[in-house]
């Protein structure tokens, strides 16, 4: 059992004209649940489409097994019935599970497409080309005593170090709006509009 605390909502459809009675009845419940163990606090809500919740956490899921267990909790739930209908239940361990699924999220932009596959090519031949003929030019002529083993070892370590750390940052900075021209003319359009 998990020592998180749980925050326990239980969703009630009303019945017209008992909205009184059940906020009356919720809070009863309350009352008597914050003499459990473990109860932290809790609530009576309704929200914008009449659906009326109650909510109560405590510091473990044991103890919130434990009151819905209880003798208590099953006589104010059988006293809800003529007043409500349950239509759903959720419990979320932890507080900031709680806090982030009751806050809206913008929806998440669509990812980028990747470029095509040429012009990838051509970066990525732009980045490699000129370390391997400057290597082979200046670097390679004086270790041909050296095995090819131990040779090919070090100019591959070196051209990735330089491509890795400094071409490839500069080359795709440098060719942003060629590799995603869709996301640069959207954003264009955003600073047109907020200026």
């Amino acid at each position: 059992m998990s020592r998180n605390p749980v925050t326990v909502t239980v969703a009630y459809q009303v019945v017209p004209g008992r909205e009184a009675d059940f906020h009356s009845w919720g809070w009863a419940l309350l009352r008597t649940s914050a003499q459990q163990p473990g109860f932290l606090g809790g609530g009576v809500l309704v929200d914008k489409e009449a659906e009326w919740h109650v909510v109560y956490r405590f510091d473990s899921e044991a103890s919130a097994r434990a009151w819905e267990n209880s003798l208590a909790h099953v006589q104010w739930t059988a006293r809800a019935e003529g007043l409500a209908r349950e239509t759903r239940r959720r419990s979320m361990a932890g507080s900031r599970a709680w806090f982030d699924s009751q806050t809206p999220r913008p929806p998440a932009p669509a990812a980028p497409r990747p470029p095509p596959k040429w012009k990838l090519w051509f970066v990525n031949m732009s980045a490699v080309f000129p370390p391997v003929l400057l290597f082979n030019l200046t670097v390679l002529p004086y270790l041909d005593g050296i095995n090819p083993l131990f040779r090919t070892l070090l100019l591959c370590l070196s051209v990735t170090a330089l491509v890795t750390w400094i071409l490839m940052p500069r080359l795709q900075a440098f060719f942003k709006k060629w590799l995603y021209p869709p996301l640069q003319a959207l954003r264009g359009r955003h600073k047109k509009r907020t200026a």
